[in-house]
């Protein structure tokens, strides 16, 4: 895991270490998985990542915002490999 730290920050990259367990703001949420915080909060009501309200303000388990984009990252690649399978196919003819 250092290895890797290191290897953004040689790239110029900022890196961020929090643990697992602590709870952001939807503007941190947001930025951590660099969408726009309107964007986020559809993600929370339509329940694809969930959060607790503290009084009147969202909260998310950085390991529940981990989760739901690792999740997206499997999506988009199955989605770019069907595509592409896609165009091999119609290549093909």
């Amino acid at each position: 895991m250092l290895a890797h730290v290191f290897e953004l920050l040689a790239d110029g990259q900022g890196v961020q270490i929090m643990p697992n367990n602590v709870m952001l703001t939807t503007q941190q949420a947001a930025d951590a998985i660099n969408v726009s915080r309107p964007y986020l909060i559809d993600l929370l009501e339509r329940e694809n990542i969930p959060y607790e309200m503290v009084g009147t303000h969202r909260r998310i388990a950085f390991a529940d915002l981990l989760e739901h984009k690792r999740q997206d990252d499997q999506r988009r690649r199955a989605a770019a490999g069907e595509v592409t399978a896609i165009g091999e196919d119609l290549g093909e003819d």
